[in-house]
């Protein structure tokens, strides 16, 4: 009715009640995720007490904590690793029967910092990997890399690569444990797993010195060489083409570029279980040693001054080097290589995947080497 907005008596504040608050709003959210953990179980906090391994970077923030004291005339705010019992129980072997472990418990065999359940953690670079997948679970364990635990999805469909882990895994004494599909989802933060994962210890890579010394003996050297290239998926493809063509080995450089994840395993479908992998300080210093050993270093470029198809020299020792899809090779890594390589193509498509590069430009190197034989 007009007028209404001026009777005396009239309501300023809306009928709804406070509002809840930032505890409130949030409590249904952590409903069921368990306690937060305190500072001194946290591995990435400076307070951090624990019995597992500390972590490169936890120590730095120690370490420089302890010297804004010292400059400060105060005592470090910092825990005293080692001091608290945060492992769970390790254990499990052969014959271990397959158990569901309950809800926010970590079964035997698994050991590491505890993580609150329901909650995801930003594991470090030293710290086990759930590898997942039925070919390269298969693969890693034919090739004997170590492993800590196999979780199998409980109701799976069981194939002759199933049955070949799960005896595989039996006989190497590794535990094995029947979880729930949600729980191994959870576990793997909803990558395609087929019902099976194993949990393996970091990525044991190969020294550089050793895989160039390796790859020199044998009668065709061939190696690759990743510059830039920060997807994992990429750099598991390329040691997927690197193993069906023959090379030796692959090198990458420690920073800013993608490392062996269990996203790299999966994709290179467990060839990264046969292809010996490096990591080098610098790429540049690593590709002229590289030349210093006889190899000739053919870098991939799409305004290459060579075609692929006119490559003579990859009947020779050879480094293949692949940039980024972005901005291709560095100016110090295209400046080191010998000599530059277009692949030839018919459409106006600006570049291949990096990957996709790679297995085309191996592809032609083996069909060369394979006439000249």
């Amino acid at each position: 009715m007009a007028g209404n907005s001026q009777r005396r008596g009239r309501r300023m504040t809306s009928k709804a009640g406070a509002p809840k608050g930032s505890g409130g709003k949030n409590r249904d959210s952590l409903a069921g995720r368990g306690r937060t953990l305190p500072a001194d179980e946290r591995p990435w906090h400076k307070g951090y007490s624990g019995t597992e391994k500390l972590p490169q970077r936890t120590a730095w923030k120690q370490e420089k904590e302890r010297r804004a004291a010292a400059e400060e005339g105060r005592a470090p705010k910092i825990g005293q690793p080692g001091s608290k019992d945060t492992t769970w129980g390790r254990g499990g072997g052969r014959g271990t029967p397959a158990a569901k472990p309950a809800r926010g418990k970590q079964p035997a065999g698994r050991g590491g910092p505890r993580v609150a359940p329901g909650r995801k953690s930003n594991p470090a670079k030293d710290t086990p990997e759930l590898l997942v997948g039925r070919n390269p679970v298969l693969e890693a364990l034919r090739a004997q890399v170590p492993a800590t635990a196999l979780y199998t999805a409980q109701g799976i469909d069981v194939d002759d690569r199933m049955k070949e882990i799960v005896r595989t895994a039996a006989d190497r004494g590794i535990a094995i444990l029947e979880v729930s599909r949600a729980e191994l989802d959870r576990m793997t933060g909803g990558v395609l797993h087929q019902g099976v994962g194993l949990q393996v210890p970091p990525f044991a890579y190969q020294p550089f010195e050793d895989l160039v010394a390796a790859s020199v003996e044998q009668a065709a050297p061939l190696l690759v060489a990743l510059d830039g290239v920060t997807d994992p998926r990429n750099l598991g493809a390329v040691i997927r083409s690197a193993a069906a063509f023959g090379a030796q080995g692959v090198f990458v450089p420690e920073r800013r570029a993608a490392g062996i994840t269990a996203t790299a395993w999966r994709t290179s479908a467990g060839a990264a279980a046969r292809v010996p992998v490096a990591q080098v300080t610098n790429l540049t210093r690593a590709l002229k040693a590289c030349q210093d050993a006889g190899f000739l270093v053919v870098g991939l470029d799409a305004d290459g001054e060579t075609d692929l198809y006119d490559l003579e020299a990859a009947v020779g020792p050879l480094v293949v080097v692949v940039g980024s899809e972005g901005r291709g090779l560095s100016r110090l890594v295209g400046q080191t290589c010998d000599l530059t390589v277009s692949i030839p193509m018919i459409s106006e498509v600006e570049s291949l995947n990096a990957s996709v590069a790679a297995a085309v430009t191996l592809a032609e190197v083996a069909r060369r080497r394979a006439v000249e034989l």
